[in-house]
């Protein structure tokens, strides 16, 4: 009898059952997009949302400060 229990984090990979992340591609900034990642298209480019604000000041010249 084989069991299994799904895992809803899809960084975690259980090579035991020989689960493998499925690459999708590679965004804006150069980083290894997963399946399952949360991605944000601006123009045609595909951007991780956590390496947003990076791209944001290094491609549009934003600036980010506290609103005083």
């Amino acid at each position: 009898m084989e069991l299994r229990q799904e895992i809803e984090n899809s960084m975690v990979v259980d090579s035991h059952w020989n689960d493998h992340e499925k690459h999708w591609g590679t965004d804006a900034m150069g980083d290894e997009i997963l399946e399952g990642d949360s991605i944000i298209e601006i123009d045609d480019d595909v951007i991780l949302e956590e390496n947003l604000e990076d791209f944001l000041i290094e491609h549009l010249g934003a600036r980010f400060t506290l609103a005083k």
